[in-house]
């Protein structure tokens, strides 16, 4: 790739993301990392650069709902694969996490050269999980209905809940968008249709469901 990679970093704690900047700097051919301490300042990142290789996400970011903040990130980018990086390395919030569209899965407990094998594994097309895991199957079988829901949503669609999500009225997606408000009237019909709920906040309560992260650990 002669004009090299581009990533975002993503985490909100300084010295996290200075350890993954290193850990990404020993890969070959690497462009340009960018950093964001934020939700909004990665969606920023991600909407302004549309040649990004890689969005390394911290799932416990201000302004991001565990794992809602990875659907959301996955409409208004669907072709940069994101790689979840997470102190929750249960089995449970890693399969939900690549079941969600994320490309791979890192823990923050992760060595240096464990981060840059799974960026290599996802750069090549690959899914990248933990080694020795046991993912297991869903036991929760609404979380398990609502996953289903959710992977049948079109880019488009999922932009659209993740703006709901964000309390945006419909003119206001129509405008972010650029597109009419009786498209984005249907594109939320059929997100709704999609999700078997009636309005936009029993949408936005469903997708909540999925942000959810175990209180166990901080990170």
């Amino acid at each position: 790739m002669p004009s090299g990679y581009r990533f975002v970093i993503a985490d909100d704690h300084p010295l996290f993301r200075g350890a993954l900047k290193q850990a990404l700097s020993g890969l070959d051919g690497v462009a340009e990392i960018l950093e964001a301490g934020n939700f909004e300042a990665t969606k920023a990142l991600v909407a302004g650069n549309g040649e990004l290789d890689l969005l390394l996400l911290d799932l416990s970011m201000p302004g991001a709902s565990g794992l809602s903040g990875l659907i959301s990130l996955r409409g208004l980018h669907a072709s940069v694969p994101v790689v979840v990086v997470s102190a929750h390395d249960d089995p449970e919030t890693i399969r939900r996490s690549l079941e969600l569209g994320a490309s791979g899965f890192i823990s923050k407990s992760a060595s240096m050269e464990d981060i840059r094998a799974a960026v290599r594994t996802v750069l090549a097309g690959d899914i990248a999980a933990p080694v020795g895991v046991d993912l297991g199957t869903e036991q929760d079988p609404e979380i398990s209905d609502i996953i289903r829901r959710l992977q049948s949503l079109t880019p488009q669609q999922t932009r659209v809940l993740g703006m709901l999500a964000d309390g945006l009225l419909n003119k206001q997606i129509a405008y972010e968008l650029g597109v009419s408000e009786a498209t984005i009237k249907a594109h939320v019909s059929a997100v709704l249709q999609k999700l078997g709920v009636d309005n936009r906040t029993q949408a936005v309560i469903m997708l909540g469901k999925i942000g959810g992260e175990p209180p166990a650990a901080v990170g």
